[in-house]
């Protein structure tokens, strides 16, 4: 009996995760709280897996190319860590307002919530592109870079916090 409801429960999670995976559309103002939270948690986690997956994917390839190039990613990821940190931040108010006013049935202020979240995520895009573009290599050099690293290497730092609209959007 034990071993089938381990089964059991094993399957339930597995037909929830796709649930969640799919995205299907679901009122998360009724019923179980524990399941609604998974449904929503899980987009984000795989999302957060995502990225760092990307980031040890060029850490591995970029190593082949010497360990100066290696270091500069690794110190750009570890800058653009924090910027998805604030972006998750603002993410998950954002989706804590909406969810809100979803639940009172106003989706005029649900849309309005939305839509000033994106102005704001395009905002903050602008002004760490104007960063990046403006002192990558002393942000490289924050970070623990050499002078000659950062001299060398900081195009990609630049590249990557200009193109941070992706990222925050």
């Amino acid at each position: 009996m034990l071993k089938s409801t381990r089964i059991f429960k094993v399957k339930s999670f597995f037909l929830l995760f796709a649930q969640a995976v799919r995205g299907d559309i679901k009122d998360f103002t009724k019923g179980n709280i524990d399941k609604a939270i998974f449904l929503l948690a899980v987009p984000m986690i795989l999302e957060m897996l995502l990225e760092s997956l990307f980031a040890v994917v060029d850490i591995y390839f970029v190593n082949k190319i010497g360990i100066d190039a290696s270091s500069t990613v690794v110190l750009t990821e570890a800058s653009l860590t924090i910027l998805y940190s604030v972006a998750w931040g603002i993410s998950i108010g954002v989706t804590a307002l909406v969810a809100r006013r979803a639940g009172e049935k106003d989706f005029k202020a649900a849309s309005d919530i939305a839509m000033q979240s994106i102005f704001i995520g395009v905002f903050f895009s602008i002004i760490i592109s104007i960063i990046g573009i403006l002192f990558s290599k002393n942000i490289l050099m924050l970070m623990g870079a050499t002078v000659k690293i950062a001299n060398e290497n900081y195009l990609y730092t630049q590249i990557m916090l200009t193109s941070n609209l992706v990222i925050v959007l």
